[in-house]
């Protein structure tokens, strides 16, 4: 499985599942555009990316909450290239605290802004580079958080918020967008264990039938999903939590 004629937009990949999306997919050949709240962040990942041998990797600053940053980051990829074949919405911030008034009115505004209007912008902003792809899916990572009826995290009520906010957003995305060639596809995770992509413990970590979620099952089901027929649109993928 190589994607070296895919180029690929991932948000909030300066740590954690989106660092890890950015280097599988640079390392099975694809060129990246990475972004992170911080150009300094953004960058730490680029160069661990260059490091191991694949320089066709771009470090970008954008603020999922600022209109203005996800324009320019739009923009800024529009430099590179005249298309965009895959888009990984992988950015929202996370806020723990299941008492609505352990968070901040600006803790709540930052939230909802960066999972649910940050999601909405950057698919507008990118939707103009996507089209001009033969096989433009767009990937978010929603969260179980997102579904109807869930209870069990200890996530704020705000990141409920967002994330359901997400999860309506990408529904109704996959059905307009299917006429044009767009795929859609939405990630509803419970927390998983996210091991270095870089260590050991990436080929090590447990991935039985009692053992929790993994990021690499994830990056599975999402290198699966993109890289199946242009008539296979694979909609969500929902986990049973352990």
């Amino acid at each position: 499985m190589r994607f070296d004629d895919h180029r690929v937009v991932i948000t909030a990949a300066g740590r954690d599942f989106g660092r890890t999306l950015a280097i599988r997919f640079a390392d099975l050949g694809a060129e990246v555009f990475l972004s992170a709240r911080s150009l300094a962040a953004a960058e730490r990942v680029r160069d661990e990316i260059r490091d191991r041998g694949h320089q066709r990797v771009h470090a970008h600053a954008c603020d999922l909450t600022a209109p203005a940053s996800i324009r320019d980051f739009a923009s800024g990829v529009a430099r590179h290239t005249d298309r965009v074949d895959i888009l990984i919405n992988n950015g929202a911030r996370y806020h723990h605290g299941p008492d609505l008034q352990s968070a901040s009115d600006d803790d709540v505004v930052d939230t909802i802004a960066s999972g649910a209007t940050g999601t909405v912008l950057t698919v507008k902003n990118f939707l103009p580079l996507l089209l001009n792809s033969d096989k433009p899916d767009v990937v978010t990572m929603v969260s179980a958080c997102g579904t109807a009826g869930h209870h069990r995290s200890d996530a704020h009520d705000a990141f409920y918020a967002a994330k359901s906010a997400q999860a309506g957003f990408t529904e109704i995305l996959s059905k307009r967008l299917r006429p044009r060639g767009v795929r859609v596809i939405s990630l509803y995770p419970p927390d998983f264990d996210n091991p270095d992509p870089l260590s050991e413990e990436w080929e090590s970590t447990p991935r039985g039938a009692k053992d929790a979620l993994t990021a690499q099952s994830l990056v599975d089901c999402i290198l699966f999903a993109v890289t199946q027929p242009r008539d296979c649109f694979i909609k969500s993928f929902h986990f049973e939590q352990v």
